[in-house]
């Protein structure tokens, strides 16, 4: 087993309480029997007192006070003044959820699933859709569920989904790193996401994805390409099948996915960690062959994305190619290794719609979820369940932080710089904060030799934040694996954000060598040139099968000339 991947640190652990869901979830069963819910006999009670059939009462969390969900018990024929304070509440919730909200019906404030009767349901609906319609937002009707207390009315709750429409080209974009080891359908798999059409076997759903001639030529990804998945604010896919370019995708979004299609290779294995510190990915999609399983280099970039705390979901592909007991093999496989001390993960496969819903809301919950999917891009088996878990799947961040970085001075991490005829030069990358505005100016740097020009540089910062650069800086590190002893002059190649350059250690604070498991601060210099870092900034090395993680504590602007003395 890879010491990397059994050595990260952090205990994730989901909260019980928090995984409760929905009666009838397979995924919330199974959680709750994993994780050992104690308030499981508390629930058991209330409900012996409370129905007539002496059967477990559902509950779900109390409802929080801020976030993008609300219990609504009954919304039948409310007045005018209600109905105007119930659009009010579904800004709020909307603005909680930048543009998305879920709307649990027929539960109570405390969480109790009560239900409700067909017509009252059905009444509710249409007084939510009202409400939507009045804040320029469509609904879909996630599921319904009935809620047996022994009654002989049947009772249901519905889980909907409220969702902005479009406009003026603002949308939800989420980013997804795509993992996973050479030839396990990484690239195949988002050539039928993106394009609408299934594969032939023979790779051809894969062919628009790549970028050079000789992946083309060998079916391997070498290199980090982007691909948009979109969903429309009725929850319905929105892709290359329907849209000709991806301005029109965009446009009839109000939800898009974006894919960071990352090498799988070893031997490009820079590149992968590049992409997965510069683009900063919300989630990571870790794709396995069924007929290979946990191969090559997946315990490397489960490894990567768990050592930089990237929520990861693993998609099981290639299940048309092997029989039913080796694909549930492999799903075995994952789920012992997911459940490594290393990892502490919870691993759900994820079987129905259901499940699919589920998975998507509790996986943005707790770190420690981890669905697992299993697909086939050329039957088509289960890409239905992706799609849906990918319309579901929440942000990570709320209004109020992105307006709290909107309101920060403006960085953004250049990371391609284009050459576009008849306009110029044009650069992207992320914008960490700020705002950037047309006619702004803004500084551009470091150049080699740590000055902030006008023209050319790595990233651009607003000069009222007086960007520094250095050669020397400190972290503190975990030593996740080395073969012999970490010391000074060793030489590793760092990765902070979209800065990759080769760094020597200048010292070790407190100690003479670092072992494997160990934690130290740890000063560095660059070899080549300065670099723009920030305090907190997480931090990656790598030589060989040397690798640590860690963030940076201390800056130390120092000129090359001061070095040479």
């Amino acid at each position: 087993m890879d010491p990397w991947a059994t050595r990260l640190s952090g205990n994730c652990k989901a909260s019980p309480q928090a995984l409760l869901c929905c009666p009838g979830s397979s995924i919330g069963m199974m959680l709750s029997k994993k994780l050992g819910v104690k308030n499981g006999k508390k629930i058991k009670n209330r409900a012996n007192r409370n129905t007539k059939a002496n059967k477990i009462s559902p509950y779900l969390p109390p409802e929080a006070e801020e976030g993008n969900v609300e219990y609504k018990l009954k919304l039948v024929n409310p007045t005018q003044y209600r109905f105007e304070h119930l659009v009010t509440q579904m800004k709020w919730r909307l603005q909680e959820g930048r543009g998305e909200a879920v709307y649990q019906i027929g539960v109570e404030d405390n969480g109790m699933l009560v239900g409700l009767s067909d017509d009252d349901l059905k009444a509710s609906l249409k007084t939510l859709r009202r409400m939507a319609e009045k804040v320029g937002a469509d609904i879909t009707v996630l599921r319904e569920r009935e809620v047996d207390y022994g009654y002989d009315v049947s009772k249901k709750i519905a889980e909907v989904l409220v969702r902005r429409v479009p406009d003026n080209q603002q949308f939800l974009d989420l980013r997804v790193a795509v993992l996973g080891n050479v030839d396990a359908g990484k690239s195949t798999l988002l050539g039928v996401l993106t394009q609408g059409e299934l594969d032939n076997g023979r790779g051809r759903a894969r062919l628009n994805l790549f970028r050079h001639l000789h992946e083309i030529q060998t079916g391997r990804t070498s290199s980090i390409s982007f691909e948009i998945l979109g969903f429309n604010s009725k929850g319905e896919v929105v892709n290359y099948s329907g849209s000709r370019t991806a301005e029109e995708i965009c446009e009839s979004s109000s939800k898009m996915i974006t894919f960071i299609d990352l090498a799988g290779h070893h031997k490009y294995l820079k590149t992968t960690i590049f992409g997965l510190t510069s683009y900063c990915p919300d989630f990571a999609m870790v794709v396995v062959g069924a007929n290979t399983g946990i191969a090559g280099t997946t315990r490397e970039h489960l490894g990567l994305a768990m050592a930089l705390k990237v929520p990861i979901f693993i998609v099981v592909s290639k299940v048309d190619l092997c029989a039913r007991s080796t694909v549930e093999r492999t799903v075995r496989q994952l789920e012992r290794f997911l459940k490594l001390p290393g990892c502490n993960k919870v691993p759900v496969v994820v079987s129905s719609t259901d499940d699919a819903v589920t998975a998507a809301q509790k996986f943005a919950q707790s770190p420690s979820i981890t669905p697992i999917f299993t697909v086939s891009s050329v039957s088509g088996h289960s890409l239905d369940l992706l799609k849906v878990f990918f319309n579901i799947l929440p942000p990570l961040s709320n209004s109020k932080e992105q307006e709290e970085l909107m309101q920060q001075l403006t960085e953004f991490q250049v990371d391609e710089i284009y050459t576009v005829p008849e306009v110029g030069t044009v650069v992207g990358g992320t914008l960490y904060s700020g705002i950037c505005r047309e006619g702004e100016r803004l500084v551009v740097g470091p150049t080699d030799q740590g000055d902030f020009l006008d023209l050319t540089g790595m990233v651009m910062v607003s000069p009222e934040m007086e960007p520094t650069i250095c050669w020397l800086f400190e972290a503190e590190i975990v030593l996740l694996f080395h073969a012999k002893t970490f010391r000074k002059g060793f030489q590793v190649t760092v990765h902070v954000g979209n800065v990759r350059q080769t760094a020597v250690v200048e010292a070790l604070k407190g100690k003479e060598e670092l072992r494997t498991g160990e934690k130290a601060v740890v000063r560095f210099r660059f070899i080549k040139h300065p670099e723009y870092l920030k305090v907190g900034a997480k931090l990656l090395f790598r030589e060989g099968v040397t690798k640590g993680i860690g963030h940076v504590t201390y800056l130390q602007s120092v000129s090359p000339s001061q070095l040479r003395l």
